[in-house]
């Protein structure tokens, strides 16, 4: 979702498709992030639309739509705010078991865990992301679904960040 103000400032150059890809960039991003939910709200319903079918198969016509109503008006959502959630965030990704691919795909892994597969470099997040069957790509540095360079997924029951090593800097614009 956006506020009021984020939508009057990008609202008028809005692209028509690949809008995932140009927010992304620097000059949208402006050292922001989006958290995403765990449970998607939208879906796509059509192979053509968003990145013109591209991805439709192998990715996108598997989200599917909470269908359980929840009163978020009624909740206390200031969990979400960045001074309550990054640090949290950044607890739970330290403090995951770091583990191999080998581990991951080879089912030695007890469920409910959270686990920690590190990338160093922009060829070894890709290696890592087409061996788990992850969207790859970077936009100005910036992995798909990344929050702090980490893409948070479920691989066959377990919590799994994707994560860069400790000593990460922010964001390396060449990764594109």
């Amino acid at each position: 979702m956006l506020t009021k103000e984020l939508w009057e400032e990008l609202g008028p150059k809005w692209p028509r498709s690949y809008w995932d890809d140009w927010v992304r960039a620097p000059e949208q991003r402006s050292d922001r992030a989006c958290i995403r939910p765990e449970i998607s709200r939208t879906r796509t319903f059509g192979k053509k639309g968003v990145s013109n079918g591209l991805f439709y198969e192998k990715h996108l016509k598997q989200i599917y739509l909470n269908d359980a109503y929840t009163s978020f008006t009624k909740m206390n959502l200031t969990y979400l705010l960045k001074d309550h959630y990054d640090p949290v965030f950044e607890k739970q990704v330290q403090a995951s078991q770091v583990v191999t691919i080998n581990d991951v795909k080879g089912d030695r892994l007890a469920k409910g865990g959270f686990y920690r597969l590190i990338y160093h470099t922009k060829d070894n997040f890709k290696k890592l992301a087409k061996s788990l069957g992850l969207m790859d790509d970077f936009k100005a540095g910036v992995p798909r679904t990344g929050y702090k360079g980490t893409i948070t997924f479920f691989y066959r029951g377990l919590r799994i960040f994707l994560s860069p090593g400790n000593n990460w800097k922010g964001y390396n614009p060449s990764w594109s």
